[in-house]
């Protein structure tokens, strides 16, 4: 075993998240160390995996998987890394590459609305958090000007600076909708890390609709872009470095990392703080793993709080054709939604949720369809026409509470390195269940409101993943019930802190990176004594 690596700081995962703490660290003067399981694929090999793929929709497919290093796939075929427990399935998908998950995801940046820190006060469900809206604010302004957000003024989320840019230019198709739902519901274009003018060295949008599995021009931000970003402020990052146990001392300092290389050589690197950055699964699951004598259910996991509160966004959705052309598929792919039911009194029975438009092109699985059912020539033609032109979707993003027995916890199964693969135990609650089932009304009047015919409704009871993992590392004051403080750092252990979507404790109704994020800048702000956080300096 090779000892040759020391830093100030050591964060393991080089997702955005990550690779921004490490960045400020970093801008602040200390040694800072990224170790990434997964390997380093550049922008341009990506695009090219992407545009050579034979599998357009599978949206993991640019990615590569390593044996080292490995993720769930669910594409040809389930490759069995996430095990399900059940009783409802969790299938997460997330890449363990340098740049993580957001190198496909769809640049959501949201912020909460400030009744979400206190469901638990106001409406007596799930917790409050630790933070208020306002103590967060400030950080949320700092996200948003270091990824580059662009987004309208009617989101419910109160702002102290305007938005970083103002909104990428609506689509036709999101125009039409806007205009024949309006004054029944206000349609709002989505916050998103896209640029609507050159900012940061990035271009504006041009309406390519591949943002995910990748931005063809580069005018979304990513986790590859927050890498560089680290690297620019002298952060040191070793890919192909899959952590498998965090060593701690007897007064519970952690005090090395040891990873396995492909080959599984293992390495011990030192440092004085560390700082866990993976996502909501691996993260946890490294904790479980960093058993020893003096902690023998793993580091921070002294009351067994670990992997618990595990959530995400279950949606529902409504397919249907609409009575005029559209033409989905031109701009972003989820350029809209109604908000209208994020936030309410109904919270004390219900789940709240957003409605999200998609904007994806039609033409890829209305021909899958109609290939599989036998149809060809002049009937292919005109129903292919018809389908890519006039089918509109729309789904729900609906709140999941915490529940302890929603978890991340250790299989028996053995991943290719030899490392117990993480098993999830998921269910859907009744207060989730009823927020599907009032959305139910809005599906149908919007349908109405754009003389829908041919509606094709989720079935009751059936939830689709949107692959925001949260929960996981629950931040809160009471060690009893949360694994980390209000500053991110681990009951427990004075050296170790978590920042990533985990530490999120409740997961309101808005995509989780924006708040994972302002939550990590907190966590340096505090970690730095105060003298970081406010406003970002960027050139745009």
């Amino acid at each position: 075993m090779a000892e040759s690596l020391n830093a100030d700081y050591v964060v393991i995962g080089s997702g955005l998240i990550g690779s921004l703490t490490a960045m400020k660290l970093a801008q602040a003067g200390a040694s800072v160390l990224i170790l990434e399981a997964g390997p380093r694929y550049s922008r341009d090999q990506i695009v090219a995996n992407f545009r050579n793929s034979p599998r357009r929709s599978d949206w993991m497919s640019p990615y590569p998987f390593s044996p080292w290093a490995p993720h769930p796939v669910y594409k040809p075929e389930d490759n069995g890394y996430l095990i399900q427990a059940g009783p409802y399935p969790y299938p997460a998908e997330y890449i363990r590459m340098v740049g993580g998950t957001t190198w496909h995801w769809a640049a959501h940046a949201w912020r909460n609305v400030p009744n979400d820190h206190r469901i638990h006060t106001l409406y007596g469900v799930g917790v409050d958090w630790p933070v208020s809206y306002d103590g967060l604010e400030p950080f949320y302004q700092e996200a948003e000007e270091i990824m580059g957000v662009s987004g309208a003024d009617n989101t419910g989320s109160p702002r102290k600076k305007p938005f970083p840019m103002e909104p990428v230019a609506e689509p036709y198709a999101m125009r039409r909708i806007r205009e024949r739902l309006d004054p029944a519901y206000k349609v709002v274009t989505n916050t998103t890390a896209r640029n609507s003018r050159p900012y940061d060295g990035r271009p504006a949008c041009v309406g390519n609709n591949s943002c995910q599995p990748i931005c063809p021009v580069d005018a979304q931000f990513n986790g590859g872009r927050a890498v560089a970003k680290a690297e620019a402020a002298g952060v040191k990052l070793v890919p192909n470095a899959n952590v498998y146990k965090l060593e701690s001392d007897a007064k519970g300092r952690v005090v090395a990392a040891l990873y396995y290389d492909p080959n599984k050589g293992t390495h011990r690197v030192t440092g004085k703080t560390f700082i866990v950055a993976a996502n909501g699964i691996e993260s946890p699951r490294l904790l479980l793993l960093s058993s020893s004598d003096k902690f023998p259910k793993g580091l921070a996991n002294a009351r067994d709080m670990v992997g618990r509160h595990l959530m995400d966004h279950p949606s529902t959705s409504l397919t249907f054709d609409a009575d005029e052309d559209v033409w989905l598929g031109r701009g972003p792919q989820s350029p809209s939604s109604i908000n209208t039911m994020r936030d309410g009194d109904f919270r004390k029975e219900h789940a709240p949720y957003r409605l999200d438009f998609t904007n994806i092109s039609r033409v890829d699985g209305a021909t899958t369809a109609l290939i599989a059912a036998g149809v060809y020539g002049a009937e292919f033609k005109r129903r292919l026409r018809y389908s890519a032109a006039r089918e509109l979707n729309v789904k729900t993003v609906l709140e999941v509470l915490p529940h302890p027995e929603n978890r991340i916890t250790l299989s028996s199964q053995k991943d290719g390195m030899g490392i117990p693969k993480p098993e999830a135990h998921y269910f859907i609650d009744e207060y989730t269940h009823k927020g599907a089932i009032r959305a139910l009304d809005d599906f149908r009047r919007i349908a109405e409101l754009m003389g829908g015919t041919n509606l094709r409704y989720t079935r009751d009871g059936e939830y689709a993943n949107n692959q925001h993992i949260c929960g996981t590392l629950s931040m809160g004051n009471d060690p009893a019930t949360s694994v980390v403080d209000k500053w991110g750092r681990a009951h427990d252990h004075e050296n170790l802190y978590m920042v990533g979507t985990g530490v999120i404790p409740t997961a309101g109704t808005c995509n989780s990176t924006e708040n994972g994020l302002a939550l990590a800048l907190h966590t340096v702000h505090h970690i730095l004594g105060g003298q970081s956080g406010g406003s970002a300096s960027v050139q745009s």
